[in-house]
């Protein structure tokens, strides 16, 4: 097991200093952030805490899962790493339409 724990269910208004004040109460916290979207700053609803130890972050994840946060059930256990995203089809620019086509990059005239 790691010290990296998984936190689901986060009230939109946490903060990452009320995250650690909460794990805080079950050992050591080294780490704790709130994910949030890259375009509006609002949080995701989850976030990560990193605990001191194996053994701190298993009492976390006992003591909090299921617990309640500002009205929220939380969802707490262990992180597990980040998958890779698949490609949803074809990368980078291209895709239909509107490209160049024929000698001098001038589209073909109908």
């Amino acid at each position: 097991m790691g010290s990296k724990i998984y936190v689901g269910g986060l009230p939109y208004s946490a903060t990452e200093q009320q995250l650690s004040d909460l794990f805080a109460q079950h050992g050591g916290v080294a780490s704790a952030r709130i994910i949030t979207d890259k375009f509006t700053g609002q949080s995701r609803g989850f976030g990560f805490v990193e605990m001191s130890s194996d053994s701190e972050a298993q009492a976390a994840i006992t003591a909090l899962n299921g617990a309640e946060m500002g009205g929220r059930t939380l969802t707490v256990n262990e992180a597990r790493p980040q998958e890779p995203r698949a490609g949803g089809g074809g990368g980078g620019r291209g895709g239909f339409g509107g490209g160049r086509s024929g000698a001098g990059g001038k589209r073909d005239r109908w």
